[in-house]
């Protein structure tokens, strides 16, 4: 799954689930003052600027496999070192880090074993490697209604919910794999209000990870079934709120 879009496009797709999610997950992963993290797969910067906020911009460093993002991550942060890598490749030295997390990040590796792993490589012993994806099999992710709505109109259309990591319980057999011990998991909740039906659909048609790309290949009549069927299962007028959950999991290095 490529990410080469704009961050702006990114940060009106997800960001304002992303957001509030990196304050819970960093939360989860227990960071704290003193530390030095790692971001893998950092985006346009959700989590880092939670990190950075916690344990200050010479302790924190981050990547991502996108040039648009990791351009964006620079320009937001420009004190932190960020440079472009995927999370098999993680150009560190061994025990560099107490923690490592990954935000949304875990379900489009080409990997996920291997990410884990090398996430666990560059973590110290004792440190934390923690992930947080969607809740996209059980249907509790932000995306959730768009997905609904595609397969109420074509049922064999492919959603996300076959991806790692997305259903209960898989993030902890991924980490296991991995190598990582004392592994524990929870559910993280956020919600964000909309203030109309239009602010929800627009940033679908970005091109957007597979949500956006599924709308891109659309023609314009199926295209305005979509839109009309997705209308149908949300407020038509007025603000309304989305609840997103996400999995969240807690390995450590031995």
């Amino acid at each position: 799954m490529s990410f080469d879009v704009g961050a702006d496009a990114y940060g009106r797709f997800m960001g304002r689930y992303s957001e509030p999610l990196a304050g819970r997950f960093a939360d989860f992963s227990g960071v704290a003052q003193g530390q030095r993290a790692l971001d893998v797969g950092c985006g346009t910067g959700a989590l880092t600027a939670e990190l950075v906020g916690r344990l200050g911009a010479g302790a924190v460093s981050a990547v991502d496999p996108s040039e648009a993002m990791v351009a964006a991550a620079r320009a937001r942060f420009p004190e932190v070192d960020i440079g472009r890598a995927a999370a098999e490749r993680l150009p560190f030295p061994d025990d560099a880090f107490d923690v490592t997390c990954a935000q949304l990040v875990v379900h489009f590796m080409n990997d996920p074993v291997a990410g884990l792993r090398d996430m666990a490589r560059v973590t110290r012993h004792g440190g934390a490697v923690t992930a947080c994806v969607w809740d996209h099999a059980g249907g509790s992710g932000p995306l959730a209604t768009f997905w609904r709505a595609v397969k109420d109109l074509d049922p064999h259309a492919r959603d996300e919910s076959a991806l790692a990591g997305v259903r209960e319980g898989h993030l902890a057999e991924l980490f296991g794999a991995a190598g990582l011990r004392d592994v524990v998991s929870t559910a993280l909740t956020v919600q964000t209000t909309f203030a109309s039906f239009d602010e929800w659909w627009e940033p679908f048609t970005l091109g957007v990870a597979p949500a956006g790309e599924y709308v891109h290949g659309l023609d314009p009549r199926d295209r305005e079934a979509l839109r009309d069927r997705c209308a149908a299962l949300l407020p038509r007028a007025g603000t309304f709120d989305i609840v997103a959950s996400a999995w969240a999991t807690l390995g450590r290095v031995p």
